[in-house]
């Protein structure tokens, strides 16, 4: 298990460190190694933010929390993973795949917008980062229920092309499949 721990607007802490670190020690038993996990302990004004990212095994669990004390937001944020964890390990177990399954397919629609008006230049407001691994539409799927996203861009282990899979308003799941010429 590799841990590494970032401090944002403070000093860095051996305190915090270690008290991270045995936190993270909680999940060990649910994830196969081997267990990347990223700490982004932050201060800004009066809030304490504790960020944690954890990668094993091709799955991607994130939490955040925000309290007046940096040790209660790695309790809260911890307890919050382990839930996640927890779930998607329940997931893995009732999972079972088909022969008979068909993929998630779907066609993206481009509605053209009439008498759009004033022009506002739209502008980046917020950058995510997101670790493209190679894994299956089913898995991409148990993925997106475990992380509660609207969407997941991975790599499909089949195709070797890079995809993005969505939500829809029905319920239902599209897939946009990309090809390199």
């Amino acid at each position: 298990m590799n841990v590494t721990v970032m401090f944002r607007h403070m000093d860095s802490s051996d305190a915090l460190r270690n008290y991270a670190t045995e936190k993270t020690e909680r999940i060990r038993r649910y994830l196969i190694e081997p267990i990347e996990i990223h700490w982004v302990l932050s201060v800004e004004k009066f809030r304490q933010i504790a960020s944690v990212t954890i990668v094993a095994n091709g799955v991607t669990i994130k939490g955040e929390e925000e309290t007046p004390d940096l040790y209660s937001a790695i309790d809260t944020v911890m307890d919050k993973i382990e839930k996640q964890v927890r779930r998607y390990k329940e997931k893995i177990k009732n999972h079972k795949v088909s022969s008979s399954a068909k993929p998630l397919s779907a066609k993206l629609d481009v509605l053209a917008c009439e008498g759009a008006g004033e022009m506002v230049e739209p502008r980046v407001i917020k950058t995510e980062n997101f670790f493209i691994k190679p894994m299956s539409v089913d898995e991409a799927v148990m993925q997106i229920d475990l992380l509660n996203n609207d969407f997941m861009v991975f790599t499909n282990s089949i195709s070797n092309n890079i995809n993005v899979l969505y939500k829809r308003k029905d319920g239902n799941y599209g897939l946009i499949d990309t090809e390199q010429r």
